[in-house]
């Protein structure tokens, strides 16, 4: 198991990175989860008997990397879901993505209906995904974009789908991009919101590991 890297925590959440490819929350593969992790770390470390509380109040995708905060106490999980459920928490992302942009940034709005396929399309029948995205770098040899994304809403693989549809797949997405057996480029690097017991406002920035196509850019 990978050692846990915390961010931050206090007696009401925890922050920590999320590796790629681990699980937000355990499923019926039975593998190991991010939050199963963070239980133990709060075990081991405070020597706690019984079980641990932890609150999910947010997810990230299997494949993608990042920031997550979960909560400790049930009186920070409810503030907090109602923080992200009201939208004021700032989610921002990394992305590289396939081509160069038409514009160095701007704000995309589709309508997403997540299929009973497990994949999610631009349909006239979804629900409203908005996000905004600035252009940071451009690779010429390697055609290809490194974006930042800023996540509106929290539509299913909305990132990933909102690109695509517009021929910029991300790199190494094997659903909705090239099926090429690499790391998806997706990684959800900011994440600013208020405490939610002093309401103090607390921001995290990490990047990803030179690893992959993250070696593409200077990050």
């Amino acid at each position: 198991m990978n050692k846990l890297k915390v961010l931050y925590e206090d007696n009401h959440l925890i922050v920590v990175i999320k590796p790629f490819n681990v699980l937000s929350q355990g499923d019926s593969t039975g593998d190991l989860s991010i939050m199963d992790q963070v239980k133990a770390y709060i075990k081991e470390k405070y020597h706690k008997p019984g079980n641990v509380y932890l609150g999910l109040v947010h997810r990230l995708d299997r494949p993608v990397g990042g920031i997550m905060v979960f909560a400790r106490s049930s009186k920070a999980a409810s503030r907090l879901c109602k923080c992200f459920n009201e939208h004021q928490i700032s989610k921002k992302y990394l992305a590289i993505v396939h081509g160069k942009m038409e514009s160095e940034k701007g704000e995309w709005k589709d309508l997403l209906e997540k299929g009973k396929d497990g994949n999610t399309h631009v349909s006239p029948h979804g629900k409203e995904a908005i996000l905004e995205y600035e252009v940071l770098d451009y690779n010429k040899q390697e055609n290809c974009s490194l974006v930042s994304v800023n996540l509106k809403t929290g539509r299913h693989h909305q990132i990933r789908v909102q690109f695509a549809s517009r021929g910029h797949y991300l790199l190494g997405d094997q659903r909705y991009g090239v099926l090429d057996h690499t790391q998806i480029s997706l990684f959800a690097y900011q994440l600013c919101f208020p405490h939610p017991i002093t309401k103090e406002e607390l921001f995290f920035q990490t990047f990803p590991e030179k690893k992959n196509h993250w070696t593409k850019f200077t990050l």
